[in-house]
Formats: C-alpha cells, sequence, structure tokens
C-alpha cells in the first residue's frame, strides 16, 4: 500500500494521522468520563489535544518509529487518560461508554481522514505535489485508526473491548473476566507476535476500511 514511498516520506505521511488517532482516543475516554461525572482527567489538564500532555516516550515515539522502519507501519499508544470509575454516576454502565469512547472517536476520525483523501482525490493534476502526500496523509488516517479501533475492540481486558465486556457481563462472569486484567497485555503481545491475532482481526480491518471508503466517496 505505501511500498513505493521512502522511510523518510512514510514517517512524514504517518505523524499527523498516527498522533491524532492515539491522541484523540485518549481524550474521548477522558471527556466521556467528566460528562459522566469524574472530573479526574479534566483536574490533571489531560482534556487536551496538545500531544505533549499525552506522550509516553516509549509507546508514542519509539515504537511507532521501530516499526515504521522494520515494517513499514507505525502502531502506538499515548499515556492513559486517568479516570476514577467511582466517580461515575452509574459506573456498571458508564464504564461501558467511557471504553467505547475511544474506539468510537478512532471510527469518526478515520471517517473524517477518507474525506481528507477525497479531497486530494479532487484536487487538479497541477497540483501534484500538495495531492500525492496529502491522500497519502488520509490513507494512512484511514489505516491507524481502524487498525487501532478494531484492535481496542478485542475483549480482553485490559482493552476498551475488554471493558465493554464486563459491563455487559452479570457479575460473576464479568469478575472472573476481569481476573485476566493482569495478563491481559502479555496475552495480546502472545497473539501478536504468533501472527494469530492478524489472522483475526486483519479481515475485519480491510472490510471496515473498505466500508469507510465507499462511505466517503473512494470506492
Amino acid at each position: 500500500m505505501f511500498s513505493e514511498l521512502s522511510t523518510y516520506q512514510l514517517l512524514a505521511i504517518a505523524i499527523l494521522p498516527t498522533l491524532f488517532a492515539i491522541v484523540v482516543h485518549e481524550v474521548a475516554h477522558g471527556w466521556v468520563a467528566y460528562r459522566l461525572g469524574d472530573s479526574t482527567a479534566y483536574m490533571m489538564g489531560r482534556l487536551t489535544l496538545n500531544p505533549i500532555k499525552h506522550i509516553d516516550p516509549i509507546g508514542t515515539i519509539l515504537v511507532p518509529a521501530i516499526l515504521i522502519y522494520t515494517v513499514g507501519f507505525a502502531f502506538g499508544w499515548a499515556k492513559p487518560v486517568p479516570i476514577n470509575w467511582r466517580n461515575l454516576k452509574k459506573p456498571k454502565r458508564d464504564i461501558a461508554l467511557v471504553a467505547i469512547a475511544g474506539p468510537g472517536s478512532n471510527l469518526l476520525m478515520a471517517i473524517a481522514w477518507g474525506l481528507v483523501m477525497k479531497f486530494a482525490n479532487l484536487l487538479p493534476n497541477s497540483m501534484e505535489l500538495i495531492s500525492e502526500p496529502l491522500g497519502y496523509m488520509g490513507l494512512f488516517g484511514i489505516l491507524i485508526n481502524t487498525v487501532l479501533m478494531v484492535f481496542n475492540l478485542i475483549p480482553i481486558p485490559p482493552t476498551d473491548g475488554g471493558r465493554i465486556l464486563t459491563s455487559l457481563l452479570p457479575p460473576k462472569m464479568a469478575y472472573a473476566v476481569s481476573r485476566i486484567e493482569p495478563y491481559g497485555m502479555f496475552i495480546l503481545i502472545a497473539l501478536i507476535f504468533s501472527g494469530i491475532l492478524w489472522k483475526v482481526i486483519g479481515p475485519i480491518i480491510n472490510t471496515v476500511m473498505r466500508l469507510i471508503l465507499t462511505l466517503t466517496g473512494l470506492s
């Protein structure tokens, strides 16, 4: 998809979509939590799009840079927005709403980047120096946001999907699932490096991307 780009060109078109995808995802969690009664993120100055407030040196800078240099794709994370679940008005319901806010924001951003790509395609050939990088940026924006959305909806705690699952299950089942959380990231890492995870979510990612391209008139 981006094989014709050099590493530096790929970095140039990937930085903005990746930062927005990661930062807005976290801010969405905090904003919904704030609306539902928890002002922790607000009080700590985390309800801002200023990336400096959200940068995790490893997850936001090091890991995406290494991945782009090695496999040609970026993936990462920001510092989680602090949330005190006890402050939520209706914890069982509100935990699910806070959790879905992150992937939901990625879906909206994927559509927005599709519109950016559509705009780039409408520019005249004389503006190729602008339209081509803008088109690539839009396509990368669709890709990174779709990947983050689908990945975060995997129902293994501590992902957003895991929190949604525990909110929907009866108390005893929810408690049993929540006990997986200390080991959840190790499970996900094992699934990633074994290739199993991508075999499962790859077709879902491709389907969602096709739907977004169709929705934005790019199919």
